[in-house]
């Protein structure tokens, strides 16, 4: 039994660690513009299919250390500035109006992208060649295989480098800043343009590495493929706490752990009445539960005075 719980804790802390990076991409973008960023979830998956690409340029040994390095910095660029595209382009012109006006946008670009991804991709699954070494070893009794532990530090760095760029630099003031109040930062010579470019090329970028180590890890990437595993990372954002960079983390932890075992016990407790096939369930499930009992997520959402004038036009 404490091997099985051993097992399943891994592989949760592997999914998690997936979703709390995709999470975290909306969450930047919430915190700042007060918009969910529909497009962020098809940026997911066009970078797991531009790493494949870049990977062909670069010599086409995916899993080769130096070569899967090299994309998955070319795809976190590339993303990124597809991210800062789609701002520039479909969110800017809309800003200061409702908040309707950007949400439908988001969902436009959304289409497009995904849509551009099965042109260019094609609509078959993709058999996906794997940027993780491969290996497995054992831990009281569990297989814990190279690719779990790579997934886990790739996002532990990428989440620590993402907090020490928010708290610690001046381009983090300047974000918290715009987050605050736009017009106040304006007031103080700070140009809400870059800081809302910016995580709008981290967010991205995040999710591109995401796609690629989702795809990795499962060996299959479909052109579709964001639609659930982006609703179940905004499921991870509003857990956590939307806005909140240690709520996404939280969630998309907490989240792989509820999917995870309740994957692996429902069978069980249920006599085969609800199956693995059902574990898209829990994690909407969830989002429902959170969004009657506690809408502002488990650590909450910093809401300045301002905000709350927003919300209550709004």
């Amino acid at each position: 039994m404490a091997t099985l719980l051993l097992q399943q804790a891994i592989n949760a802390l592997t999914v998690g660690a997936i979703y709390a990076l995709i999470a975290l991409g909306y969450t930047m973008v919430y915190g700042v513009l007060r918009l969910i960023n529909f497009a962020h979830s098809e940026m997911f998956t066009a970078g797991a299919f531009v790493a494949v690409f870049a990977a062909s340029l670069l010599g086409g040994v995916a899993g080769h250390p130096g070569v899967a390095l090299a994309a998955g910095f070319a795809t976190f660029l590339a993303i990124g500035f597809l991210g800062v595209a789609v701002e520039t382009v479909a969110y800017r012109p809309l800003r200061g109006t409702s908040r309707l006006a950007p949400m439908l946008s988001a969902l436009g670009m959304a289409v497009v992208i995904q849509n551009v991804v099965m042109l260019v991709g094609g609509r078959r699954p993709l058999i996906y060649p794997s940027f993780l070494p491969r290996g497995v070893f054992q831990i009281a009794g569990a297989v814990v295989t190279y690719k779990q532990i790579t997934i886990l530090a790739v996002a532990l760095v990428l989440m620590v480098g993402l907090e020490l760029l928010v708290s610690r630099t001046s381009l983090g003031v300047k974000i918290r800043a715009v987050a605050e109040s736009a017009e106040t930062a304006s007031l103080v010579g700070i140009n809400p343009n870059l800081p809302i470019a910016l995580i709008f090329f981290v967010g991205p970028g995040l999710g591109a590495v995401a796609g690629i180590l989702y795809a990795s890890y499962y060996g299959v990437a479909t052109f579709s493929m964001g639609f659930i595993i982006g609703m179940k990372a905004f499921t991870a954002a509003i857990l956590g706490g939307i806005g909140s960079i240690p709520g996404a983390v939280l969630g998309g932890l907490l989240l792989g752990f509820i999917e995870t075992f309740a994957t692996a016990w429902m069978p069980a407790l249920t006599h085969g009445l609800i199956g693995t096939e059902y574990r898209d369930i829990f994690a909407f499930s969830v989002l429902v539960i959170i969004l009657l009992f506690r809408p502002a997520g488990l650590l909450g959402e910093h809401v300045s005075e301002e905000t709350m004038v927003y919300k209550r036009d709004f």
